[in-house]
């Protein structure tokens, strides 16, 4: 058992046709047909949404995205439209508010790993490959694989596990032209990305990305990119193989939850507990750190 400790009611809004209420974001459509995609504050663990929220998380998590959109955009072209708010909008959507061309989304996480960890590394240690791919012995937990790898999933539903699957199958799920532009796009976006947070004293450990295809066949980067969400961000200088690593992200959330101060069973079926206020203003820290870390600029929304 697992999905919302207490799904939310979305928000009315003259105008926009509410369409989804995912673990983080809220999907609108507007009256030209545009989506409006407002990022929560919400925060979610093992599969879980958590009755907590995090603070300037939503907002963290959009201006990142855009931070990252304006230095791919010469690689791959985005969603992003504008970040004006709709009328009638609540004002806290302010900051973390993004309209965005409607895509033909790819039913495909893309996930590009150049560092052996979480899922991948669980993989490595039953069969020494990753996704199908093989990797040579002798890699452990946080290990720099010999190239990134491109290492696709399945999008799950809110409370479900995105699966890992081969590359054969994602052919066999979009076709091999698609499947190819997949992958190249993945790894591509991942090398300018690690190359760029290297420079600021942050190793890229693994990342995911998903894609849609405009009318005219293009295709487009879409959701969120390069967040402490949807991404394993290590400072550089505690990077240490054989160990998990120090991370920008919600590992605060994690530990705590599966601590006996939580007092919460993650096999059972009981939903997780609200979150102390230590974990959730280190958590907050953390999001915000990365953000300056990689931006160069202070956090002032």
């Amino acid at each position: 058992m697992s999905g919302f400790v207490e799904k939310p009611e979305p928000v009315e809004v003259p105008g926009l046709v509410h369409l989804h209420t995912g673990k983080v974001r809220d999907l609108y459509r507007n009256d030209a047909g545009d989506l409006v995609m407002v990022a929560t504050d919400r925060m979610s663990a093992y599969d879980w949404v958590l009755p907590t929220p995090i603070p300037d998380k939503g907002k963290v998590l959009t201006q990142l995205s855009l931070w990252w959109f304006d230095r791919l955009k010469d690689l791959i072209p985005h969603h992003v439209i504008s970040q004006e708010l709709p009328a009638g909008a609540p004002a806290d959507w302010a900051g973390r508010t993004l309209v965005c061309r409607s895509l033909d989304m790819v039913p495909v996480e893309a996930v590009a790993r150049g560092y052996l960890t979480g899922s991948g590394l669980a993989e490595y240690r039953q069969s020494r490959t990753v996704c199908g791919i093989a990797l040579p012995e002798g890699l452990e937990d946080g290990s720099e694989l010999p190239e990134p790898i491109f290492t696709p999933a399945t999008k799950a539903e809110v409370g479900e596990h995105d699966e890992n699957v081969s590359y054969e199958e994602v052919v066999r799920q979009v076709g091999a032209d698609t499947a190819e532009r997949l992958r190249r796009a993945t790894l591509d976006v991942y090398g300018r990305a690690r190359d760029i947070a290297r420079e600021r004293g942050i190793i890229l450990a693994d990342t995911k990305f998903e894609f849609g295809f405009g009318q005219d066949g293009t295709l487009v980067l879409a959701d969120e990119v390069l967040t402490p969400d949807s991404s394993r961000f290590w400072p550089a200088d505690q990077w240490q193989p054989g160990r998990a690593q120090p991370s920008y992200d919600k590992q605060f959330v994690r530990d705590w939850l599966t601590s006996p101060a939580s007092g919460w069973d993650r096999t059972g079926e009981q939903p997780p507990p609200a979150l102390p206020d230590e974990v959730v203003a280190a958590t907050r820290a953390k999001y915000i750190e990365a953000y300056e870390l990689l931006t160069g600029t202070a956090w002032t929304l």
